[in-house]
């Protein structure tokens, strides 16, 4: 599968869409200009400071999109965590971890299936977090936890050779929020009830029990 390495892009997310001539491949870029999180909102990509890469893939069918981005979350904390003692998920498909007895958020991650293909995006903290005041999950990166930042090349194609067996079930180190957890959210409250076989997130609210998707949930804390 083709490596493509850039020093810069506005994200590489988009540079796969707009160029499906490319087929399957990897994309790592060294610093994204316009790099995107969930729902639209900015994700800071500086130059030498994380991994931010896209990867094209044969589409897959069967699988919830919701799990689908759970499973590849999963599959890319086992490469930056290969011991398996920090990193977990935290509901929808946050790369999460504790710190000082606080959750701390590390990466994130994209999807989108586009005719024959499923494009996958990455963007971990790797050096360097940026200061976003008034979070209640504040950034962090794998530096400051004591995980070792390999070249972002490295690490990407790792990741990539595990999202290609993405029909494989795999279990992170933690989920949050657990069974019990009082939880916020834009518009709403509830308590955990726990995560659902196709990815959505069981709460109990006022109202009766959800079964809540990301796409609608916003600031989840």
């Amino acid at each position: 599968m083709p490596l493509i390495r850039l020093a810069v892009v506005d994200s590489t997310q988009a540079f796969l869409r707009r160029n499906p001539h490319l087929g399957f491949c990897v994309v790592v870029a060294d610093r994204q200009s316009e790099g995107r999180g969930r729902q639209g909102n900015r994700w800071e990509s500086a130059a030498g400071t994380g991994l931010w890469m896209s990867a094209a893939l044969p589409a897959l069918s069967g699988v919830a999109p919701g799990l689908l981005l759970q499973r590849a979350m999963v599959t890319a904390a086992q490469v930056l965590d290969p011991e398996g003692r920090i990193l977990g998920l935290k509901w929808p498909n946050d790369l999460v971890a504790w710190n000082q007895g606080r959750l701390v958020k590390l990466g994130g991650i994209l999807g989108e299936q586009i005719g024959g293909r499923l494009i996958l995006g990455l963007g971990v903290n790797l050096t360097k977090a940026p200061v976003i005041p008034d979070r209640a999950i504040p950034p962090a990166c794998l530096k400051d936890l004591g995980l070792d930042c390999s070249t972002t090349c490295d690490l990407g194609v790792l990741i990539f050779k595990f999202w290609t067996n993405l029909e494989q079930e795999l279990q992170p180190l933690f989920r949050w929020p657990e069974a019990g957890t009082p939880l916020h959210w834009e518009d709403g409250q509830g308590t955990c009830l726990g995560w659902e076989s196709d990815g959505r997130l069981k709460v109990a609210t006022a109202e009766g029990i959800r079964r809540l998707s990301a796409g609608e949930v916003v600031g989840l804390t």
